[in-house]
C-alpha cells in the first residue's frame, strides 16, 4: 500500500469494527486555542475521531487521528477527547483501539498541548491492567506519542507507513553514518517495541480484530468461546516440532491459530494467544537455541505480567540447557532471569509447564518450574530433566574412576547411562514429584485441555 493509499480516519474506523456499529463521540469538540491566529484555522473534531463499536458483537472504544487536520497533532482538547475516552472504557469495562497517525505535539498550544500528554499518559496507566489497550502505528507515532503507545498492551505497526521514534532517525546521536531508519518496523520490532508488524494498515485492522476474539473485555471478564476443533486430537509427529517452538505452538492451538508477539525481539523465547478448547491462553517456549537470554527473558517477564492482569492462564514448552553467553550478556543476563522467574512465581493464574526437550540447571528451574511456582508440570517421555548433560556430568563425578578402566570411552557411556537413569530422565523427575505426569508428545493439547479444565478456567 502506497501513502496515496491510506485510508482516512473515518476509513479506518470503518474498516476495524463491524459494519454500521461505531458511534462517534466529542464530533463537534474543536480546539480553544487562539494564540497564533489559531482561530482562523479549521481543525474539525481537533483532529481526532473518538467513539465505540464492536467488533465481533464485542463492544471496542476506538479514536483515529486525522492526519488532514493540522497533522492530527494533539492540542488540549484533542487530549481531553483521548483521556474521556478511556474514561468511559473504563467504566464499560470494554478494550480500547489506538488508530496513531499523528505529527506530535501541537505547538502552537504548547503549555496546553503538554498538560494534555500528561492527560492521556495518566488516563492510560489508571486503565493498564482493567482493560486491554492496543495501538496501532498507521503512519507517524513520534516523541511524546510514542511513549503513549508502550504504555498500550499490545502495538502493532504497518510496515510501509509507519514510524515509531522518540527522536527523529536524523537526530539520533552516531546515525549520520549509519543512516539507520531507527523509526522503521523492523527497527522497532528488533528493539521489542513493535509487537506485530504488518504489511499493509488493512492487515493491521484485521490482526486487531482477531485480537479483539482472543482478549478479555477486561481483566473481571473471560474469552471463551466455542470450538469445533477436538480437544482430544492427537498431535502426529508433534516430537519433530520440540525444535521449532512457534510451529509447536500452532500445532497445539484451536484450529492451529497462533498469534506470535514480539517475533523479532529475543527470537531465544516464543511468546503468544491462543485458544485452547476455547479458551484463550498465553504461551511461552524456548526456541531451538535452547538458552536464556537477557531479551528473551524480558520478553517473558512481560508478557507473564500482561496475562496474570487479565487472568489469563500461561502454558510453556520447555527447552533449554544453559544461559546466553556474551560480554554484553554478562553484564544483563542474571538481573533479567531473576526478573523472569519472580513474574512467574509472583503470578496467581493457573501456570502450565511442559517439558518438551531438555531442562537442565538453574535455566531449567527459572522456566516456570515446579520449583518457582508452576502449578502442573508435565514432560514428554522423551524429555531430559537434571542438573546437566549425562555424559559431562559422569566427567565430573567419576573422571578417576573413569581414567582406570582401559576402554575409558565405554566407561564413559557406561556411567552417563546410570547418571540418566537415575538423575536426568523425566521419569527420575516424576518420581521425586518435580514432574506430575509423563506423557507422549501426540498428547500434548489433551493434556493441557484437561489441565485447564482441573483449574476451572473452562
Amino acid at each position: 500500500m502506497s501513502n496515496s493509499a491510506k485510508m482516512s480516519a473515518k476509513q479506518r474506523i470503518e474498516a476495524l469494527v463491524d459494519e454500521n456499529s461505531f458511534v462517534e463521540i466529542g464530533g463537534l469538540i474543536t480546539k480553544r486555542n487562539t494564540d497564533f491566529n489559531m482561530q482562523q484555522k479549521a481543525v474539525p473534531a481537533d483532529g481526532v475521531i473518538t467513539g465505540y463499536g464492536v467488533i465481533d458483537s464485542n463492544l471496542v472504544y476506538v479514536y483515529s487521528q486525522d492526519v488532514t487536520a493540522m497533522g492530527g497533532s494533539v492540542g488540549e482538547m484533542h487530549a481531553k477527547k483521548i483521556a474521556g475516552l478511556y474514561e468511559m472504557a473504563v467504566k464499560a469495562g470494554a478494550p480500547v483501539i489506538e488508530l496513531i497517525d499523528c505529527a506530535g505535539i501541537r505547538v502552537q498550544e504548547a503549555f496546553d498541548a503538554l498538560a494534555g500528554f500528561g492527560e492521556i499518559y495518566m488516563a492510560k496507566v489508571k486503565a493498564s491492567g482493567i482493560i486491554p489497550q492496543i495501538s496501532a502505528v498507521l503512519g507517524s507515532c513520534g516523541g511524546g506519542v510514542a511513549v503513549a503507545s508502550k504504555l498500550s498492551d499490545i502495538t502493532l505497526m504497518d510496515a510501509e507507513n509507519g514510524k515509531l521514534f522518540v527522536n527523529s532517525p536524523n537526530a539520533v546521536l552516531g546515525n549520520r553514518e549509519e543512516k539507520c531508519d531507527t523509526a522503521s518496523a523492523k527497527f522497532q520490532a528488533e528493539a521489542g517495541n513493535a509487537d506485530i508488524v504488518c504489511d499493509s494498515e488493512g492487515e493491521v485492522l484485521s490482526k486487531i480484530r482477531e485480537l479483539i476474539g482472543l482478549l478479555p473485555a477486561n481483566a473481571g471478564a473471560s474469552a471463551e468461546e466455542e470450538t469445533a476443533d477436538d480437544m482430544n486430537r492427537m498431535l502426529d509427529g508433534f516430537d519433530a516440532y520440540k525444535t521449532d517452538a512457534a510451529e509447536a505452538l500452532t500445532q497445539i492451538a484451536d484450529e492451529n491459530r497462533f498469534i506470535q508477539l514480539k517475533e523479532t525481539y529475543g527470537p531465544e523465547m516464543v511468546v503468544g494467544l491462543m485458544k485452547l478448547d476455547g479458551a484463550t491462553v498465553g504461551a511461552i517456549a524456548n526456541s531451538k537455541e535452547g538458552v536464556l537470554s537477557t531479551a528473551g527473558c524480558k520478553k517473558a517477564e512481560q508478557f507473564v505480567y500482561f496475562c496474570d492482569s487479565f487472568g489469563i492462564p500461561v502454558i510453556t514448552l520447555t527447552n533449554v540447557k544453559e544461559y546466553a553467553s556474551s560480554m554484553e550478556e554478562e553484564k544483563t543476563i542474571s538481573q533479567a532471569v531473576a526478573d523472569m522467574m519472580y513474574a512467574f512465581a509472583s503470578a496467581d493464574i493457573p501456570k502450565i509447564n511442559v517439558i518438551t526437550g531438555e531442562a537442565y540447571g538453574s535455566a531449567y528451574v527459572a522456566m516456570n518450574s515446579k520449583h518457582v511456582g508452576a502449578d502442573l508440570v508435565l514432560a514428554l517421555d522423551s524429555a531430559k530433566v537434571g542438573v546437566m548433560d549425562a555424559t559431562v556430568a559422569a566427567q565430573v563425578m567419576c573422571q578417576d574412576e573413569i581414567a582406570k578402566e582401559a576402554d575409558t570411552k565405554s566407561a564413559l557411556e557406561e556411567k552417563a547411562k546410570e547418571f540418566e537413569a537415575l538423575q536426568n530422565g523425566a521419569e527420575g523427575a516424576a518420581r521425586r514429584g518435580y514432574v506430575d505426569n509423563v506423557i507422549e508428545g501426540t498428547s500434548v493439547r489433551k493434556h493441557l485441555i484437561y489441565a485447564l479444565q482441573m483449574f476451572g478456567m473452562r
